[in-house]
């Protein structure tokens, strides 16, 4: 995990989960009732996800400043499946 992330530490992986995560919520519209948990896991899937197509696209290495901007789409990507697979529960 070191190489997508940028660092082994947990806690830095569990701070850009809730960055990345927060980010998500914020870009996507509507209302997106989550607790801090949910959202840091929101951002760790969707900072794996995007990391791992964006390297196997051959977009971006690891460690370069558009793994995080793609781990911020990564998350809305996740944010739109949840609401996709939960049938858009208010």
């Amino acid at each position: 995990m070191n190489g997508l992330f940028g660092s082994s530490s947990w806690l830095y992986i569990i701070l850009v989960g809730f960055v990345v995560g927060l980010l998500g919520r914020f870009v996507m519209p509507g209302n997106n009732r989550m607790g801090c948990l949910l959202t840091i896991v929101l951002g760790i899937v969707g900072a794996l996800l995007a990391g791992w197509f964006g390297q196997y696209m051959g977009w971006y290495a690891a460690g370069e400043p558009a793994g995080f901007l793609g781990a911020v789409v990564g998350a809305v990507a996740v944010l739109a499946l949840l609401r996709l697979v939960s049938g858009g529960r208010r």
